[in-house]
Order: C-alpha cells, then sequence, then structure tokens
C-alpha cells in the first residue's frame, strides 16, 4: 500500500519499464514515508488508440511516452501530494527521459477498512500491521 497502477502506450522494452517502477517507487518512499518493501505496481499497456490523456486546456503536447500514474492509498496530505507530484516529474525526467507534460498523476484515498493483504483479514484493522 499504497497500489500503483500504470497505464502506458505499449512499447517500453523490459529494462525501460523496470527503471520506470524502480523511480517512481523511490520517490513513493520519499514522499509518503512508506517502507522500502511497501511496493504494489501493476502496468497495463495499451495500444495507442486505447489511450486518450489530453491536456485539459493547459497546452501540453502529449506523447507516446505519456505516463499515467492512478494511485489507491490512505489518507495523505496535501504537502506530501504536492511532494510526490513534484519528485515524479523530476526523476522520471531525469532517469526515464519522460517530459513532465506526459506525466499525469490521480490519487484516490481510502481507509484501514479497505485493505487486506491477504488471508482474508483486514491487517489494518487486526493490528498486523
Amino acid at each position: 500500500m499504497p497500489l500503483l497502477r500504470f497505464d502506458l502506450v505499449e512499447g517500453r522494452d523490459e529494462e525501460t519499464l523496470r527503471t520506470l517502477l524502480d523511480t517512481t517507487h523511490q520517490a513513493m518512499v520519499d514522499a509518503f514515508q512508506v517502507p522500502q518493501r511497501d511496493r504494489y505496481q501493476i502496468v497495463h499497456q495499451h495500444a495507442p488508440n486505447e489511450l486518450i490523456i489530453q491536456d485539459t486546456g493547459l497546452g501540453f503536447t502529449r506523447t507516446r511516452d505519456l505516463v499515467l500514474i492512478s494511485v489507491v492509498s490512505k489518507k495523505r496530505t496535501t504537502s506530501q501530494k504536492e511532494k510526490l507530484y513534484a519528485l515524479l516529474a523530476d526523476r522520471l525526467k531525469t532517469e526515464c527521459g519522460v517530459s513532465p507534460e506526459d506525466l499525469m498523476v490521480s490519487i484516490t484515498e481510502n481507509s484501514d477498512a479497505d485493505w487486506s493483504f491477504g488471508l482474508g483479514e483486514a491487517q489494518f484493522l487486526t493490528g498486523k500491521l
């Protein structure tokens, strides 16, 4: 937890994907102070015509390198979220060559009762986490 879903245009090689995931995870650790092994990431790759992400009138020029990250997380502060956005934009540009205009992040918050990591238990509620 948090759970991250990446929606990308297909075509990135395995090493590029690994760098993208590793870089994003480290930004999550730094911004949200999650443990290093608190890593849940899912990659979905789409044909170019199956991923339409425009700019909401901001004037961005999106490319095939678009990275859409959907985050499901327990409640975080506004400053934590802003730090995450800034770290992602900076590090994905530096480490992965992804333009900040090609990055979109959406965070959906939930609560302790909304997580089960296995065994049919809500570990945040039982005190195991």
